[in-house]
Protein backbone atom coordinates (compact mmCIF):
# COMPACT_ATOMS: atom_id res chain seq x y z
CA UNK A 1 0.00 0.00 0.00
CA UNK A 2 1.27 3.48 -1.21
CA UNK A 3 1.97 5.86 2.07
CA UNK A 4 0.23 9.26 2.13
CA UNK A 5 3.60 11.02 1.18
CA UNK A 6 4.11 8.66 -1.60
CA UNK A 7 0.81 9.32 -3.13
CA UNK A 8 1.11 13.13 -3.21
CA UNK A 9 4.89 12.62 -4.42
CA UNK A 10 3.11 10.86 -7.46
CA UNK A 11 0.02 13.15 -7.59
CA UNK A 12 2.43 16.17 -8.40
CA UNK A 13 5.07 13.68 -9.93
CA UNK A 14 2.07 13.26 -12.20
CA UNK A 15 0.94 17.14 -12.94
CA UNK A 16 4.19 18.16 -13.43
CA UNK A 17 4.40 15.78 -16.41
CA UNK A 18 0.84 16.45 -18.05
CA UNK A 19 1.25 20.40 -17.69
CA UNK A 20 4.89 19.99 -19.34
CA UNK A 21 4.43 17.44 -21.65
CA UNK A 22 4.50 19.89 -24.63
CA UNK A 23 7.97 20.58 -24.13
CA UNK A 24 9.09 17.17 -22.77
CA UNK A 25 11.92 15.64 -24.79
CA UNK A 26 12.71 18.89 -26.89
CA UNK A 27 16.16 19.27 -26.79
CA UNK A 28 15.84 23.13 -27.21
CA UNK A 29 13.62 24.07 -23.85
CA UNK A 30 15.86 26.29 -22.54
CA UNK A 31 19.76 27.53 -23.63
CA UNK A 32 20.85 27.16 -20.25
CA UNK A 33 19.71 23.79 -19.57
CA UNK A 34 21.38 23.07 -22.93
CA UNK A 35 24.54 24.50 -21.83
CA UNK A 36 24.57 22.64 -18.76
CA UNK A 37 23.81 18.88 -19.86
CA UNK A 38 26.98 20.48 -23.28
CA UNK A 39 29.23 20.69 -20.07
CA UNK A 40 28.35 17.53 -18.73
CA UNK A 41 28.88 15.94 -21.99
CA UNK A 42 32.51 17.26 -22.57
CA UNK A 43 33.09 16.69 -19.09
CA UNK A 44 32.43 13.21 -19.72
CA UNK A 45 34.78 13.37 -22.99
CA UNK A 46 37.94 14.62 -20.60
CA UNK A 47 37.03 18.71 -20.97
CA UNK A 48 37.43 20.57 -17.35
CA UNK A 49 34.62 23.02 -16.87
CA UNK A 50 36.02 26.36 -16.06
CA UNK A 51 39.86 25.41 -18.06
CA UNK A 52 38.21 23.68 -21.09
CA UNK A 53 34.67 24.69 -21.48
CA UNK A 54 33.98 28.06 -19.48
CA UNK A 55 30.84 29.38 -17.54
CA UNK A 56 30.56 31.22 -14.12
CA UNK A 57 27.93 28.19 -12.49
CA UNK A 58 29.48 26.05 -9.66
CA UNK A 59 30.51 22.89 -10.44
CA UNK A 60 28.11 21.32 -8.34
CA UNK A 61 25.43 22.41 -10.95
CA UNK A 62 27.85 20.00 -13.77
CA UNK A 63 28.15 17.40 -11.66
CA UNK A 64 24.36 16.63 -11.29
CA UNK A 65 24.19 16.93 -14.99
CA UNK A 66 27.07 14.70 -15.29
CA UNK A 67 25.63 12.32 -12.62
CA UNK A 68 22.58 12.30 -15.08
CA UNK A 69 24.83 10.92 -18.57
CA UNK A 70 25.62 8.03 -15.97
CA UNK A 71 21.90 6.65 -16.56
CA UNK A 72 21.19 4.72 -19.75
CA UNK A 73 19.07 6.38 -22.89
CA UNK A 74 18.18 9.97 -24.01
CA UNK A 75 20.20 12.29 -21.80
CA UNK A 76 17.69 15.39 -22.62
CA UNK A 77 14.95 13.51 -21.52
CA UNK A 78 16.71 11.59 -18.20
CA UNK A 79 17.56 15.23 -16.91
CA UNK A 80 13.80 16.20 -17.78
CA UNK A 81 12.81 13.65 -15.69
CA UNK A 82 15.17 14.51 -12.70
CA UNK A 83 14.21 17.82 -13.25
CA UNK A 84 10.21 16.97 -13.10
CA UNK A 85 10.87 14.63 -9.82
CA UNK A 86 12.65 17.72 -7.89
CA UNK A 87 9.89 19.96 -8.75
CA UNK A 88 7.38 17.37 -7.55
CA UNK A 89 9.57 16.89 -4.77
CA UNK A 90 9.72 20.43 -3.56
CA UNK A 91 5.60 20.82 -3.60
CA UNK A 92 5.69 18.43 -1.77
CA UNK A 93 8.17 20.24 1.03
CA UNK A 94 5.59 23.06 -0.12
CA UNK A 95 2.39 21.32 0.78
CA UNK A 96 3.98 20.14 3.99
CA UNK A 97 5.21 23.28 5.37
CA UNK A 98 1.77 24.79 4.37
CA UNK A 99 -0.21 22.55 6.62
CA UNK A 100 1.13 24.51 9.38
CA UNK A 101 -0.95 27.40 8.44
CA UNK A 102 -3.35 26.35 5.88
CA UNK A 103 -5.83 23.57 6.17
CA UNK A 104 -4.85 20.43 4.38
CA UNK A 105 -6.86 20.31 0.79
CA UNK A 106 -5.77 24.56 0.56
CA UNK A 107 -1.70 23.28 1.49
CA UNK A 108 -2.18 20.50 -1.03
CA UNK A 109 -3.22 23.27 -3.90
CA UNK A 110 -0.09 25.24 -3.10
CA UNK A 111 2.11 22.36 -4.15
CA UNK A 112 0.45 22.55 -7.28
CA UNK A 113 0.40 26.35 -7.44
CA UNK A 114 4.71 25.86 -7.31
CA UNK A 115 4.05 23.20 -10.32
CA UNK A 116 2.28 25.56 -12.85
CA UNK A 117 4.38 28.89 -11.61
CA UNK A 118 7.47 27.56 -12.25
CA UNK A 119 7.72 27.15 -16.02
CA UNK A 120 6.08 30.82 -15.76
CA UNK A 121 9.77 31.97 -14.92
CA UNK A 122 11.30 29.53 -17.11
CA UNK A 123 12.01 26.78 -15.01
CA UNK A 124 10.00 24.04 -16.81
CA UNK A 125 12.67 21.53 -16.14
CA UNK A 126 16.70 21.81 -15.71
CA UNK A 127 17.32 25.34 -14.75
CA UNK A 128 19.20 25.75 -11.90
CA UNK A 129 16.28 26.74 -9.40
CA UNK A 130 14.35 23.79 -10.05
CA UNK A 131 17.60 21.46 -8.25
CA UNK A 132 18.22 24.27 -5.86
CA UNK A 133 14.71 25.32 -4.70
CA UNK A 134 14.29 21.64 -2.95
CA UNK A 135 17.36 21.77 -0.66
CA UNK A 136 16.87 25.00 0.22
CA UNK A 137 13.08 24.28 0.65
CA UNK A 138 14.04 20.90 2.87
CA UNK A 139 16.69 23.38 4.72
CA UNK A 140 13.49 26.03 5.96
CA UNK A 141 10.96 22.81 6.34
CA UNK A 142 13.78 22.16 9.14
CA UNK A 143 14.15 25.97 10.26
CA UNK A 144 11.19 25.54 10.95
CA UNK A 145 10.99 22.42 12.95
CA UNK A 146 13.63 24.33 15.35
CA UNK A 147 11.52 26.78 15.61
CA UNK A 148 8.61 25.30 16.99
CA UNK A 149 9.54 24.68 20.38
CA UNK A 150 11.63 26.48 22.75
CA UNK A 151 14.63 25.19 23.99
CA UNK A 152 15.11 23.09 20.75
CA UNK A 153 17.39 19.89 21.46
CA UNK A 154 20.78 19.37 19.61
CA UNK A 155 20.55 23.06 18.15
CA UNK A 156 23.94 23.20 16.93
CA UNK A 157 23.57 19.85 14.99
CA UNK A 158 20.11 20.64 13.85
CA UNK A 159 21.16 24.00 12.58
CA UNK A 160 24.80 22.41 10.92
CA UNK A 161 21.49 20.11 8.93
CA UNK A 162 20.33 23.19 8.06
CA UNK A 163 23.20 25.02 6.70
CA UNK A 164 25.02 21.91 5.38
CA UNK A 165 21.77 22.14 2.67
CA UNK A 166 21.90 25.71 2.29
CA UNK A 167 26.05 25.03 0.94
CA UNK A 168 25.03 21.94 -1.23
CA UNK A 169 22.83 24.27 -3.08
CA UNK A 170 25.23 26.70 -3.37
CA UNK A 171 27.25 24.60 -5.07
CA UNK A 172 24.15 25.05 -7.69
CA UNK A 173 23.63 28.46 -7.57
CA UNK A 174 25.58 31.24 -5.29
CA UNK A 175 22.69 33.38 -5.20
CA UNK A 176 21.46 31.08 -2.47
CA UNK A 177 23.57 32.95 -0.06
CA UNK A 178 20.98 35.20 0.69
CA UNK A 179 18.59 32.42 1.70
CA UNK A 180 22.13 31.25 3.70
CA UNK A 181 22.34 33.73 5.86
CA UNK A 182 18.83 34.52 6.46
CA UNK A 183 18.73 30.74 7.68
CA UNK A 184 21.78 31.31 10.04
CA UNK A 185 20.44 34.58 11.67
CA UNK A 186 17.48 32.63 12.48
CA UNK A 187 19.18 29.98 13.81
CA UNK A 188 21.39 32.31 15.82
CA UNK A 189 17.84 34.11 17.10
CA UNK A 190 16.62 30.66 18.40
CA UNK A 191 19.97 30.40 20.45
CA UNK A 192 19.60 34.25 21.98
CA UNK A 193 16.04 32.95 22.48
CA UNK A 194 17.08 30.08 24.53
CA UNK A 195 19.40 32.37 26.56
CA UNK A 196 22.85 31.05 25.18
CA UNK A 197 25.91 32.63 26.35
CA UNK A 198 27.72 34.96 23.54
CA UNK A 199 30.36 32.44 23.50
CA UNK A 200 28.40 29.69 22.59
CA UNK A 201 26.36 31.84 19.58
CA UNK A 202 29.30 32.52 18.07
CA UNK A 203 30.85 29.13 18.14
CA UNK A 204 27.21 28.10 16.83
CA UNK A 205 27.85 30.49 14.31
CA UNK A 206 31.21 29.38 13.42
CA UNK A 207 30.20 25.66 13.38
CA UNK A 208 27.16 26.36 11.04
CA UNK A 209 29.22 28.68 8.69
CA UNK A 210 31.75 26.37 7.94
CA UNK A 211 28.86 23.57 7.23
CA UNK A 212 27.07 26.03 4.52
CA UNK A 213 30.83 26.84 3.42
CA UNK A 214 32.62 23.24 3.41
CA UNK A 215 31.12 22.66 0.18
CA UNK A 216 32.65 25.47 -2.15
CA UNK A 217 35.91 25.25 -0.38
CA UNK A 218 36.50 21.45 -1.10
CA UNK A 219 35.34 22.30 -4.89
CA UNK A 220 38.13 25.22 -4.84
CA UNK A 221 40.74 23.27 -2.77
CA UNK A 222 40.50 20.29 -5.91
CA UNK A 223 40.64 22.97 -8.52
CA UNK A 224 43.96 24.40 -6.78
CA UNK A 225 45.34 20.70 -6.28
CA UNK A 226 45.40 20.62 -10.09
CA UNK A 227 47.11 24.08 -10.72
CA UNK A 228 43.61 25.50 -11.86
CA UNK A 229 42.42 27.94 -8.76
CA UNK A 230 43.06 31.03 -10.55
CA UNK A 231 40.81 29.21 -13.46
CA UNK A 232 38.03 28.46 -10.65
CA UNK A 233 38.36 31.29 -8.38
CA UNK A 234 38.14 34.31 -11.61
CA UNK A 235 34.49 31.68 -13.30
CA UNK A 236 32.75 31.35 -9.90
CA UNK A 237 33.57 34.44 -7.69
CA UNK A 238 34.82 37.58 -9.99
CA UNK A 239 32.99 36.96 -13.13
CA UNK A 240 29.49 38.27 -11.57
CA UNK A 241 31.09 41.36 -10.33
CA UNK A 242 32.17 42.01 -13.92
CA UNK A 243 28.97 41.55 -15.76
CA UNK A 244 27.31 44.37 -16.67
CA UNK A 245 23.50 45.13 -16.73
CA UNK A 246 21.59 46.18 -19.86
CA UNK A 247 19.86 48.73 -17.81
CA UNK A 248 16.55 49.17 -19.89
CA UNK A 249 15.89 46.24 -20.74
CA UNK A 250 17.24 45.26 -17.23
CA UNK A 251 14.43 47.48 -15.90
CA UNK A 252 11.77 46.23 -18.50
CA UNK A 253 12.38 42.29 -17.39
CA UNK A 254 12.15 43.73 -13.57
CA UNK A 255 8.69 45.44 -14.14
CA UNK A 256 7.45 42.54 -16.23
CA UNK A 257 8.21 40.25 -13.08
CA UNK A 258 6.56 42.35 -10.69
CA UNK A 259 3.73 42.83 -12.05
CA UNK A 260 3.03 39.06 -13.41
CA UNK A 261 3.96 38.07 -9.57
CA UNK A 262 0.58 40.75 -8.82
CA UNK A 263 -1.52 37.17 -7.73
CA UNK A 264 0.62 36.47 -4.65
CA UNK A 265 1.15 40.23 -3.75
CA UNK A 266 -2.65 40.26 -3.00
CA UNK A 267 -2.80 36.60 -1.95
CA UNK A 268 0.46 36.87 0.69
CA UNK A 269 -0.08 41.24 1.62
CA UNK A 270 -3.82 41.96 0.87
CA UNK A 271 -5.90 39.34 1.60
CA UNK A 272 -4.45 38.88 5.38
CA UNK A 273 -5.50 42.32 5.54
CA UNK A 274 -9.33 42.56 4.11
CA UNK A 275 -10.39 39.05 4.55
CA UNK A 276 -10.51 36.26 7.73
CA UNK A 277 -7.60 33.95 7.59
CA UNK A 278 -7.44 30.32 9.09
CA UNK A 279 -5.75 30.45 12.49
CA UNK A 280 -1.74 29.19 12.24
CA UNK A 281 -1.50 26.09 13.97
CA UNK A 282 1.99 27.01 14.94
CA UNK A 283 1.95 31.45 15.40
CA UNK A 284 5.77 31.02 14.77
CA UNK A 285 5.74 29.47 11.30
CA UNK A 286 4.83 32.94 9.16
CA UNK A 287 7.91 34.84 10.72
CA UNK A 288 10.39 32.05 10.03
CA UNK A 289 8.27 32.09 6.02
CA UNK A 290 8.40 35.90 5.81
CA UNK A 291 12.19 36.01 6.24
CA UNK A 292 12.99 33.45 4.04
CA UNK A 293 10.54 35.21 1.43
CA UNK A 294 12.12 38.87 1.90
CA UNK A 295 15.55 36.96 1.98
CA UNK A 296 15.05 35.73 -1.11
CA UNK A 297 13.45 39.03 -2.58
CA UNK A 298 16.86 40.69 -1.68
CA UNK A 299 18.88 38.02 -3.53
CA UNK A 300 16.74 38.53 -6.69
CA UNK A 301 17.25 42.48 -6.39
CA UNK A 302 20.85 42.65 -6.03
CA UNK A 303 22.27 41.31 -9.07
CA UNK A 304 20.27 43.94 -11.39
CA UNK A 305 20.11 41.53 -14.17
CA UNK A 306 16.36 40.24 -13.26
CA UNK A 307 16.39 37.59 -15.69
CA UNK A 308 13.07 35.44 -15.57
CA UNK A 309 14.65 32.84 -13.70
CA UNK A 310 15.71 34.80 -11.03
CA UNK A 311 12.04 35.11 -9.49
CA UNK A 312 12.39 30.90 -8.90
CA UNK A 313 13.61 31.45 -5.59
CA UNK A 314 11.00 33.51 -4.05
CA UNK A 315 8.40 31.32 -5.62
CA UNK A 316 8.39 28.22 -2.95
CA UNK A 317 8.22 30.43 0.49
CA UNK A 318 5.27 32.72 -1.56
CA UNK A 319 3.24 29.67 -2.70
CA UNK A 320 3.50 28.66 1.00
CA UNK A 321 2.41 31.81 2.42
CA UNK A 322 -0.57 31.91 0.01
CA UNK A 323 -2.01 28.71 1.11
CA UNK A 324 -4.27 30.57 3.55
CA UNK A 325 -6.41 32.15 0.87
CA UNK A 326 -6.97 28.80 -1.05
CA UNK A 327 -8.54 27.68 2.04
CA UNK A 328 -11.37 30.57 1.81
CA UNK A 329 -15.19 29.20 1.42
CA UNK A 330 -16.97 32.47 1.02
CA UNK A 331 -17.58 33.03 -2.19
CA UNK A 332 -17.41 36.76 -2.11
CA UNK A 333 -13.87 36.33 -0.68
CA UNK A 334 -12.74 32.98 -3.37
CA UNK A 335 -11.61 35.13 -5.98
CA UNK A 336 -8.22 35.65 -4.03
CA UNK A 337 -7.49 31.77 -4.53
CA UNK A 338 -9.14 31.93 -7.70
CA UNK A 339 -7.22 34.30 -9.20
CA UNK A 340 -3.54 32.74 -8.36
CA UNK A 341 -4.94 29.21 -9.42
CA UNK A 342 -5.64 30.43 -13.25
CA UNK A 343 -3.13 33.11 -13.24
CA UNK A 344 -0.37 30.71 -12.60
CA UNK A 345 -2.12 27.90 -14.45
CA UNK A 346 -2.19 30.04 -17.78
CA UNK A 347 1.26 31.99 -16.95
CA UNK A 348 2.85 28.37 -17.10
CA UNK A 349 0.90 27.01 -20.70
CA UNK A 350 1.69 30.66 -22.56
CA UNK A 351 5.74 30.21 -21.33
CA UNK A 352 6.41 27.52 -22.22
CA UNK A 353 4.55 27.69 -25.43
CA UNK A 354 6.71 30.38 -26.28
CA UNK A 355 9.52 28.59 -25.76
CA UNK A 356 8.37 26.41 -28.17
CA UNK A 357 7.92 28.58 -31.01
CA UNK A 358 11.24 30.94 -29.99
CA UNK A 359 13.47 27.61 -30.13
CA UNK A 360 11.35 25.12 -32.17
CA UNK A 361 10.85 21.95 -32.58
CA UNK A 362 13.07 18.43 -32.34
CA UNK A 363 12.35 17.71 -35.84
CA UNK A 364 13.85 21.11 -37.17
CA UNK A 365 16.57 20.28 -35.14
CA UNK A 366 17.66 17.25 -36.36
CA UNK A 367 17.44 18.42 -40.07
CA UNK A 368 19.66 21.80 -39.03
CA UNK A 369 22.03 19.27 -37.38
CA UNK A 370 21.72 17.02 -40.44
CA UNK A 371 22.80 20.31 -42.34
CA UNK A 372 25.79 21.27 -39.62
CA UNK A 373 27.11 17.77 -40.34
CA UNK A 374 27.23 17.33 -44.39
CA UNK A 375 29.78 19.86 -44.14
CA UNK A 376 31.94 18.66 -41.20
CA UNK A 377 35.25 17.11 -42.24
CA UNK A 378 37.35 16.46 -39.18
CA UNK A 379 37.08 20.15 -38.09
CA UNK A 380 35.18 22.51 -35.60
CA UNK A 381 32.13 23.77 -35.33
CA UNK A 382 31.66 27.56 -34.56
CA UNK A 383 28.28 28.78 -33.42
CA UNK A 384 28.64 32.50 -33.18
CA UNK A 385 24.94 32.62 -32.21
CA UNK A 386 22.80 29.49 -31.97
CA UNK A 387 21.59 26.83 -29.35
CA UNK A 388 24.01 24.97 -27.48
CA UNK A 389 22.34 21.65 -27.58
CA UNK A 390 23.33 22.16 -31.40
CA UNK A 391 27.18 21.46 -29.93
CA UNK A 392 26.51 18.36 -28.29
CA UNK A 393 24.41 16.96 -31.52
CA UNK A 394 27.00 17.68 -33.97
CA UNK A 395 29.48 16.25 -31.98
CA UNK A 396 32.36 18.02 -33.45
CA UNK A 397 35.46 20.05 -31.73
CA UNK A 398 34.43 23.21 -30.21
CA UNK A 399 37.11 25.81 -30.97
CA UNK A 400 36.89 28.12 -27.87
CA UNK A 401 36.30 27.37 -24.19
CA UNK A 402 33.36 29.50 -24.35
CA UNK A 403 30.70 27.87 -25.47
CA UNK A 404 27.76 29.63 -24.91
CA UNK A 405 26.84 32.31 -27.50
CA UNK A 406 26.55 35.53 -25.16
CA UNK A 407 29.47 35.05 -23.43
CA UNK A 408 31.37 36.15 -26.97
CA UNK A 409 28.44 37.84 -28.94
CA UNK A 410 27.09 40.10 -26.14
CA UNK A 411 28.42 43.26 -24.58
CA UNK A 412 27.40 42.58 -21.04
CA UNK A 413 29.69 39.63 -20.39
CA UNK A 414 32.85 41.18 -22.78
CA UNK A 415 34.63 42.44 -19.50
CA UNK A 416 33.03 39.40 -17.54
CA UNK A 417 34.84 36.22 -18.97
CA UNK A 418 38.15 36.79 -18.11
CA UNK A 419 39.61 37.52 -22.13
CA UNK A 420 38.93 39.95 -24.68
CA UNK A 421 36.19 38.88 -26.28
CA UNK A 422 37.45 40.32 -29.52
CA UNK A 423 40.74 38.39 -29.62
CA UNK A 424 39.07 35.66 -28.85
CA UNK A 425 37.00 35.48 -31.76
CA UNK A 426 39.30 36.24 -33.77
CA UNK A 427 41.59 33.70 -32.66
CA UNK A 428 38.61 31.55 -33.15
CA UNK A 429 38.30 32.58 -37.05
CA UNK A 430 42.06 32.25 -37.66
CA UNK A 431 41.51 28.79 -36.69
CA UNK A 432 38.99 27.99 -39.80
CA UNK A 433 36.24 26.03 -38.36
CA UNK A 434 34.41 23.99 -40.90
CA UNK A 435 31.27 25.58 -40.26
CA UNK A 436 30.38 28.54 -38.60
CA UNK A 437 26.61 29.62 -37.98
CA UNK A 438 25.55 33.36 -37.29
CA UNK A 439 22.14 34.71 -36.10
CA UNK A 440 20.62 36.45 -39.28
CA UNK A 441 17.39 38.75 -37.46
CA UNK A 442 17.44 42.24 -37.21
CA UNK A 443 16.91 43.22 -33.21
CA UNK A 444 20.14 41.45 -32.04
CA UNK A 445 19.80 41.72 -28.44
CA UNK A 446 22.56 43.11 -26.27
CA UNK A 447 25.14 42.97 -29.39
CA UNK A 448 28.93 42.89 -29.31
CA UNK A 449 29.30 44.87 -32.46
CA UNK A 450 32.77 44.69 -32.20
CA UNK A 451 32.95 40.75 -31.99
CA UNK A 452 29.84 40.37 -34.62
CA UNK A 453 32.77 42.36 -36.87
CA UNK A 454 35.07 40.29 -36.59
CA UNK A 455 32.84 37.24 -37.43
CA UNK A 456 31.79 38.81 -40.43
CA UNK A 457 35.09 39.82 -42.40
CA UNK A 458 36.24 36.38 -41.90
CA UNK A 459 32.84 34.95 -43.26
CA UNK A 460 33.09 37.08 -46.11
CA UNK A 461 36.59 36.55 -47.10
CA UNK A 462 37.07 32.94 -45.86
CA UNK A 463 33.38 31.34 -46.16
CA UNK A 464 30.57 30.93 -48.08
CA UNK A 465 27.22 31.25 -47.20
CA UNK A 466 25.83 27.54 -48.36
CA UNK A 467 22.23 27.36 -46.32
CA UNK A 468 19.76 29.31 -44.53
CA UNK A 469 17.37 27.52 -41.76
CA UNK A 470 14.60 28.64 -39.98
CA UNK A 471 14.81 27.13 -35.64
CA UNK A 472 11.86 28.30 -34.16
CA UNK A 473 11.44 32.10 -34.39
CA UNK A 474 14.79 32.23 -35.32
CA UNK A 475 16.43 32.58 -38.98
CA UNK A 476 20.52 31.28 -38.78
CA UNK A 477 23.62 31.24 -42.01
CA UNK A 478 25.39 28.16 -42.36
CA UNK A 479 28.88 29.05 -43.73
CA UNK A 480 31.35 26.59 -44.91
CA UNK A 481 35.29 27.15 -45.99
CA UNK A 482 35.58 28.64 -49.43
CA UNK A 483 38.23 26.34 -52.11
CA UNK A 484 38.17 23.38 -49.56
Amino acid sequence: MISGVWLTFLQYASICLIFRLMLFGNPLVHGDEQFYLLVADRWAHGALPFVDIWDRKPIGLFMLYRLFLLIPGDPVRIYQVFGLASTAATALVVQRMARDIAPRPSAWLAGVIYIFVMPAFSCAFGQAPVFYNLLIALAAMMLVEIWKRAEAPNLIARGMGVMALVGLAMQIKYSVLFEGVAFGLMLLARGWADVWSWRRLVFAALVWMGAALTPTLIAYACYAAIGHGTEFFQANFLSILQRQTDSSGSLMRLVTQIIALTPFWLAVLVAPRVMPMPRHRHPVVPAVLYTWALSALIGYFVFGTWYDHYVAPMLTPLCILSAPVLARSIKAERWFGRLLVVTTAIGGLVTMTIQFINHGTVQQFDTLTGLIREEMHGGCFYQFEGEPALYRSVGACIPTRYAFPTHLNTWTEAKAIGVDPTQEVARIMQSHPDVVMTGEWDAVYMSNHTTRAEVHNFLARDYVRYAGFLLGAHKFGLYRLKNR
